[in-house]
């Protein structure tokens, strides 16, 4: 499984970071990162139009982030026939026609629909995610490749940030409907009631779909440098290692996993669990509004661990950071009131610097399978489909504020990942990078 191309001696790293290509590249995690928030605004509207439960709902997660499994390996081929920029052309042309699809889900409405409008947008995500994390892994010194991707991950929380701002002014109603006077309606009336609901993200997607479709012009007129270009193998080039042997990479694997499932956990469950009257008690609206403040903490902590990470070990700084995660959490299970809610939000801060140092320290160090290590990792992302739909399960069950143990026990893994792991950032300055 590839996201990439391996890495390969015939690349050579590019000696200065090209200011243009980074702020191409930013915007195109900004783009994937507002689309994937959006999710956390969908799935109380969705919940609530079509009368689901937790576990039902988390099928929002689970169609949009298994698209990450089931298209990383044709999105890897894809990189490595066509190469970074038409890859994440297509990427985005794909995105736009799963953005269009929110249309006529709508006017159904239909909950199967939007699933399957959620997953060809995510798998357009995929692709842009797949080609785009190596490309900003190259655009600079190898030795910085973490930092750089702190950056642009920095972009991607701005745009979780903004997302549910947005989504909570034109998509969530004010006039939503209970459970209880749902079920009082008569069929006819609950259909009417179901398309005025639904109609609300009409606008916004359409929007998105066209802001898609300008982006991916403007990709096309924009001139990368040529040294960021796939380089395949010599097909009668054998490597003898097997990615298998790798046990970092292995656990950055899982860590991804769980790490991808954990935050996407928390952030789903956000607005319904500050709308409970023993957590916050607060209008979906204004519950809405404090999920920025979580997705903002982790733009505000990748903007500062891009330029932290230059001079602390990246292993260490993620078990702290994953150790004091797992206490916030378990702080807003065992509290209530605004306790319960500020200690959930500031998880945020501490998840920013998650994401691209598990990335990097997966693949330090695997020369020429740098490429097939990608894309396990990308494919792991399979965790936010699995985790939420898990926890939403256990809410069902046991209630949604005890339910957040499982994100606990999420972090406490990505912690002894770290303390693993130490000692890896000289293996990350010497590793030959994919392109």
């Amino acid at each position: 499984m590839t996201t990439a191309a391996p890495a390969s001696g015939n690349s050579s790293p590019i000696r200065s970071t090209p200011a243009s290509a980074m702020v191409m590249a930013s915007s195109l995690f900004f783009m994937w990162g507002f689309l994937t928030c959006l999710n956390d605004i969908l799935i109380p509207h969705l919940k609530n139009i079509f009368d689901l439960n937790y576990f039902e709902v988390m099928f929002v997660q689970f169609a949009f982030f298994s698209a990450y499994f089931v298209f990383a390996v044709p999105a890897g081929k894809l990189v490595d026939s066509i190469g970074y920029k038409k890859s994440m052309i297509v990427g985005l042309i794909v995105m736009a026609i799963g953005a269009f699809l929110f249309i006529p889900a709508a006017n159904v409405p239909s909950f199967g629909f939007f699933l399957t409008a959620l997953v060809v947008l995510a798998a357009g995500i995929t692709c842009l995610q797949v080609s785009a994390n190596p490309f900003v892994s190259i655009l600079g010194p190898p030795a910085t490749a973490a930092s750089r991707l702190n950056l642009t991950q920095a972009f991607n929380s701005f745009g979780t940030t903004v997302a549910p701002k947005v989504g909570g002014i034109f998509i969530l109603s004010a006039a939503a409907l209970g459970v209880a006077e749902m079920h009082n309606l008569s069929p006819e009336m609950l259909h009417a009631y179901r398309l005025q609901e639904a109609s609300s993200v009409k606008m916004p997607y359409l929007c998105i779909g066209l802001v898609l479709l300008a982006l991916a012009v403007s990709l096309m007129l924009f001139h990368f440098p040529e040294t960021t270009a796939p380089v395949a193998h010599d097909k009668h080039t054998k490597v003898s290692d097997s990615i298998w042997r790798h046990k970092r990479l292995l656990m950055a694997i899982v860590g991804i996993f769980v790490y991808v499932g954990a935050e996407v956990s928390i952030g789903s469950f956000l607005i319904n669990y500050f709308t409970q009257p023993d957590t916050g008690g607060l209008t979906v609206k204004t519950a809405a509004s404090l999920v920025s403040l979580y997705w903002g903490g982790a733009m505000i902590g990748r903007f500062l661990g891009s330029a932290v990470l230059r001079l602390v070990d990246s292993a260490k700084l993620l078990s702290l950071a994953a150790l004091v995660a797992a206490a916030l959490v378990a702080s807003s299970m065992l509290s209530h009131g605004h306790i319960a809610v500020i200690t959930i939000l500031a998880v945020g801060f501490f998840n920013s610097v998650m994401f691209p140092t598990i990335f990097t320290l997966g693949i330090a160090g695997l020369g020429p399978l740098t490429g097939k290590g990608s894309g396990l990792l990308i494919a792991a992302i399979v965790g936010g489909a699995i985790i939420p739909v898990v926890q939403g399960h256990i809410a069902d069950v046991i209630g949604i504020h005890h339910a957040f143990f499982l994100p606990v026990v999420c972090y406490l893994y990505i912690a002894l990942f770290g303390f693993m792991s130490r000692g890896t950032d000289q293996l990350v300055s010497e590793a030959p990078v994919a392109g």
